[in-house]
């Protein structure tokens, strides 16, 4: 899979190997601010948040980031969105969306975001804010043989294209049950990475995900878990830890979180009914 162009910059650098100084080509992955103006209806589009991103699926990336926030529920209320370019640099860092049916106050949410990032998203406020919104818990049908899930992170690996090139992403997968890789998306910001494969599966209007599994490079925090339960994903897998409010959430919402997913080790920590093992006695 070959990565994105504007997700990769070509530098000069020294490298020190082996007691001699080198002067070398490398690769850095790209790093640039991404604006993101919504509007409801015909009103002109108002900044809401601007987050710092890889370049590459800024479209995805927009519409993820509304839905697992929760701006948006359904494809059905995005009217309208498009990539913005500026003229004098040719660089598009800003995308525009056009919103229907929610009431919608910017400058009250941009309040919301200043606030939980604040707080290093406070736990009991963070929860609470997740019952508000009245978000349903996963399918509790789907089933995973232990070894469909020992498959993932090789697979994940094998595909992360700018990670190849550049050492510096993170990547987030959605599989299917069956572990087939449907789409995967790099970033150097794992939240990001999430909310472009779930605006991805809202812009081909393949959501709620409730047959599929979300696999994540580094660690499964908060963040993480509430944006694979709003797409409606049952099993959350990441390579490391999960923090302890991403478990208290899962626990709470029956969302199958599981961490250290390393080859034929992983360790489940919450919603263990959809991973098809022969349970410890006592």
């Amino acid at each position: 899979m070959r990565p994105p162009k504007q997700s990769i910059e070509i530098t000069e650098l020294l490298e020190w190997a082996k007691g001699k100084l080198h002067r070398v080509t490398d690769y850095l992955a790209a790093e640039e601010p991404l604006e993101i103006r919504v509007a409801r209806q015909e009103e002109p589009p108002a900044a809401l948040t601007v987050t710092m991103r890889t370049p590459g699926h800024d479209l995805e990336l927009a519409a993820g980031f509304l839905l697992t926030e929760g701006i948006l529920s359904s494809s059905e209320e995005l009217l309208a969105i498009r990539a913005v370019s500026n003229e004098s640099t040719g660089k598009s860092n800003v995308v525009e969306v056009q919103i229907a049916g929610k009431e919608y106050d910017p400058e009250q949410m941009r309040r919301n975001f200043f606030a939980a990032s604040s707080c290093g998203i406070c736990g009991k406020v963070s929860i609470e804010a997740i019952r508000t919104r009245g978000l349903s818990r996963p399918n509790p049908a789907l089933r995973v043989p232990p070894d469909i899930l020992s498959s993932l992170n090789g697979k994940l690996r094998g595909d992360q294209a700018v990670f190849e090139k550049t050492g510096g992403l993170h990547a987030a997968g959605l599989f299917t049950a069956s572990g087939e890789l449907v789409a995967l998306r790099e970033d150097i910001g794992r939240h990001n990475a999430v909310d472009k494969v779930v605006g991805w599966a809202l812009l081909e209007g393949r959501l709620p995900l409730s047959a599929h599994i979300l696999m994540v490079s580094g660690r499964g925090g908060f963040e993480i878990a509430q944006k694979s339960i709003a797409a409606g994903i049952p099993i959350l897998a990441s390579v490391s830890a999960p923090s302890s409010l991403a478990v208290r959430l899962a626990r709470e919402m029956d969302l199958t979180l599981i961490g250290f997913l390393r080859g034929e080790r992983f360790v489940i920590y919450s919603g263990a009914d959809r991973i098809s093992l022969a349970m410890p006695e006592g």
